[in-house]
């Protein structure tokens, strides 16, 4: 008898560690983060995607992106140019908050504050892996790059390929002249520079490169939560691509590189799905700005929408959105409501449960957009649209209303084959479009609605308190400042 009940004491035991063991692995898979992969090019049109309406560009895996995810036709950048634009991405603010301007070059001696949050410093509070591969664009010096802001691993180049001795604009130099513009164009590698020069030959493997640290990354982190980020230096000027897909599109070079980069994305889906991790990873995929019109058949194109990079017409600023997460993103489906990069540092703290920066950012939460609830609405009640540091216009719902502002244009035929051609200076007045009726801000509706615009100019006063306007010249009170390199 003692040895029977001996016997069902150690069997209740083992019932109970074996019960105790199932309900914490049950607990560590309910609690199991999802793994997050940002892919954002450089100056694509909103039309450069299959999805997207290209007439002569291929893009089979963007397009099994969106068939398996959800497409935003209405999603858009904190301004039309690269650090800017960068910045708004990775802080969650509106650019001009954080005080990163227009495109930062060799000789800046600014970049991204020490006392700003990136989504990757975000996520390791939740214990992630976080890379970036491709243009970083937030300052060049060692205090500014990537391994200084929460990234545990760096490759790329520190600013937009065309920074270099080739720049179109002092080709008609001595190179001993050109070098005083700019110097050789660096390859950096955590806070090393591995490359220099970078040569023609070098920016034909740039998407590749990053591809394949990419996907190395994922493999290497597949048993932990990670975060990547993949800044593509393509399509920005000059282009370049890989023998992999030269001459292989319709839409000549420029749909060569687009190709390229389409088949970056492939290889990174193929690498969730082999390693078991697609129904734990969001993907997402965007553009900086919208297409560089000047240079012609070397630039993208933003049709239906108004203008392109530089402007904050539509064509500047709005760009084409993928997110895919199989069993949380529905399947095929889309959004027009307001999104922007802004938000994705507050949707991706969401979904990881991790804390906020205690900085004020301007982004919201869209997860309630991307996985298709019922009755889902932009959070944002209006969408601030600056130049520099001038307010060009504001959004709110399908209205957007431009104050009084010159912008460029161009003028006449654009360039070609990698030379740009002119632009010119234009004035807007105050203006209301209807972007639901029409896409392409063609027709000046402002007199018909009175009470819209009065509105709009409403929120447009609120935003110039808070972030100033160069126009009105009005110093907003909720302004941080840049970092300023130490010596």
């Amino acid at each position: 008898m003692m040895v029977r009940q001996v016997t069902l004491r150690i069997l209740l035991g083992l019932i109970a560690v074996a019960a105790a063991s199932l309900s914490t692995v049950a607990a560590q898979a309910a609690e199991k983060l999802p793994n997050f992969v940002v892919v954002f090019t450089d100056d694509q049109g909103y039309q450069d995607v299959g999805c997207f309406g290209s007439p002569d560009i291929e893009t089979p895996n963007l397009d099994r992106m969106a068939n398996e995810g959800v497409r935003m036709t209405d999603f858009y950048v904190s301004q039309a140019v690269c650090s800017a634009s960068r910045t708004a991405l990775l802080t969650g603010c509106y650019n001009v908050r954080v005080g990163i301007l227009g495109a930062l070059g060799p000789q800046s001696k600014v970049g991204i504050s020490d006392d700003e949050w990136t989504i990757a410093e975000v996520l390791k509070q939740k214990g992630y892996a976080t890379a970036i591969y491709g243009k970083w664009h937030l300052g060049h010096h060692p205090q500014f790059l990537p391994p200084r802001h929460g990234f545990d691993d760096y490759f790329g180049l520190p600013y937009s390929n065309d920074m270099w001795p080739y720049h179109p604009g002092v080709l008609h130099l001595p190179m001993e002249e050109r070098l005083k513009r700019w110097p050789h164009l660096p390859l950096i590698e955590g806070e090393k520079i591995v490359k220099r020069p970078v040569t023609p030959e070098d920016q034909t493997q740039l998407t590749t490169w990053y591809t394949e640290h990419a996907v190395r990354f994922i493999e290497d982190h597949k048993e932990e939560p990670f975060f990547v980020y993949v800044p593509h230096s393509m399509p920005h000027v000059p282009l370049y691509v890989s023998d992999k897909f030269k001459g292989k599109s319709k839409r000549g070079l420029y749909g060569d590189v687009i190709m390229e980069i389409d088949w970056s994305v492939g290889q990174i889906l193929s690498t969730l799905d082999r390693l078991e991790l697609d129904d734990n990873t969001l993907v997402i995929y965007t553009s900086d700005n919208g297409p560089w019109l000047s240079y012609g058949n070397h630039g993208g194109s933003a049709l239906p929408l108004r203008e392109g990079k530089g402007t904050m017409w539509d064509g500047g600023c709005r760009e084409p959105f993928i997110a895919r997460w199989p069993g949380k993103i529905p399947a095929g489906s889309e959004c027009s409501e307001v999104g922007a990069t802004i938000d994705l540092l507050p949707t991706l703290a969401k979904l990881a449960g991790a804390p906020l920066p205690p900085n004020r950012i301007d982004g919201e939460d869209i997860w309630p957009l991307l996985s298709g609830q019922s009755g889902a609405k932009s959070p944002h009640e209006y969408y601030a649209m600056y130049w520099g540091r001038e307010l060009h216009a504001v959004r709110s719902g399908p209205w957007k209303l431009h104050f009084p502002h010159s912008y460029r244009s161009l003028k006449g035929e654009p360039g070609k084959d990698g030379l740009p051609g002119p632009y010119i200076q234009k004035h807007t007045d105050l203006a209301l479009y209807d972007l639901k009726s029409d896409i392409s801000e063609a027709t000046n509706v402002a007199a018909q609605y009175p009470d819209i615009v009065a509105r709009l100019k409403k929120y447009g006063d609120e935003i110039r308190a808070d972030l100033g306007d160069a126009l009105t010249k009005t110093v907003g009170t909720g302004l941080r400042p840049v970092g300023q390199l130490r010596e």
